[in-house]
């Protein structure tokens, strides 16, 4: 059966050196620990530079091992930088998309890429997808739930979300923050609690903001197995009774979980168990988040415990990944 992984992340070999010469974008650097080199961010999130980031031979080698016939691409969410000055950031995203699409090219139909788009710029982020998907033969992108003090459903956004729906391409929404966020500095609870709190937020707002009404051929796919999305549905649907500035929705919003995509990453056999009865088996992609520390394991190693038909196990495993990105894919 086709393994297609939905999550997992790339540095461009150009960015990795400029940030080795001291000259990377926004400040990025590189520091060797114990033999272990680490991107450095300036506000102060830092993470191994692993070779599979990288490296074609060694992510390939990678996918062999962990049991992926397909990886569906996307750039280290670190290197957004929404936070940056527009036509700068405009430049590092079509930079960053070139050279994902090259490196992808050289996988023979095993990587299929997703765009980078500077948010900050909602107008050259729908002409840099436009080009992406056009031009380049990305299946997607890549997007932050927040950018600076905007969420996704703040209207400069909806020219952005309006051509993902027109263009008939998945955006993969994954939070992403290279400083410290309030409260949550200590323990990596920055990452651990604040990645999937930010895409709960997101979602929640695109559902009572009536986004998903106004669009209804948007497709979003949540990381990190939703965030807290769907194990608090019922407060959400609670306070669209009772609260007033929660009714512009036009329906209950536990009604809205399937008009998500969810990735296997939740790090336990319940909560996934859960997720795939909740929302059906056909709303559920695998994903891994490779080579980031935070990564999950290989499909059987993440599904194992999980009674699933065959037929639903095959969705999961790839057939729902294949469907959402249009991947083409003729099985070995």
């Amino acid at each position: 059966m086709l393994t297609i992984d939905v999550h997992n992340h790339y540095v461009p070999p150009e960015v990795a050196d400029d940030a080795r010469r001291g000259d990377g974008f926004d400040g990025m650097r590189t520091e060797v620990v114990d033999g272990q080199e680490w991107v450095v961010h300036r506000q102060g999130y830092r993470y191994p530079l692993l070779p599979a980031f990288h490296d074609h031979e060694t992510r390939l080698a990678a996918m062999d091992e962990r049991g992926v016939d397909v990886g569906v691409l996307s750039i280290a969410p670190t290197l957004f930088m929404y936070w940056t000055e527009a036509s700068g950031a405009a430049d590092f995203a079509r930079r960053t998309n070139d050279a994902l699409a090259a490196f992808a090219a050289e996988a023979d139909g095993r990587i299929r890429p997703v765009a980078n788009l500077a948010m900050q710029d909602p107008d050259a982020a729908v002409a840099e997808l436009r080009r992406a998907v056009a031009d380049l033969g990305m299946c997607g992108a890549q997007i932050g739930p927040v950018v600076g003090d905007l969420s996704l459903d703040d209207s400069s956004f909806r020219p952005l979300l309006a051509a993902a729906a027109e263009l008939d391409v998945p955006l993969i929404v994954h939070p992403s923050n290279v400083g410290v966020r309030r409260g949550l500095g200590d323990f990596y609870l920055t990452n651990l609690v604040g990645n999937p709190l930010e895409s709960t937020i997101c979602a929640a707002r695109l559902i009572f903001g009536g986004v998903l009404d106004e669009l209804p051929g948007l497709r979003i796919v949540l990381m990190h197995g939703g965030g807290y999305l769907p194990y608090q549905f019922g407060r959400l649907d609670h306070g669209h009774h009772v609260r007033p500035e929660a009714r512009d929705c036009a329906h209950d919003p536990s009604s809205y979980l399937t008009r998500f995509w969810y990735d296997t990453i939740t790090h336990a056999t319940e909560p996934l168990r859960y997720l795939i009865g909740l929302v059906g088996a056909s709303r559920v992609v695998y994903g891994s988040d490779f080579p980031f520390d935070m990564a999950g394991g290989p499909y059987a190693e993440q599904l194992a415990g999980i009674e699933l038909d065959p037929a639903d196990d095959a969705a999961i495993r790839g057939g729902n990944a294949a469907d959402l990105f249009g991947l083409k894919i003729e099985e070995a």
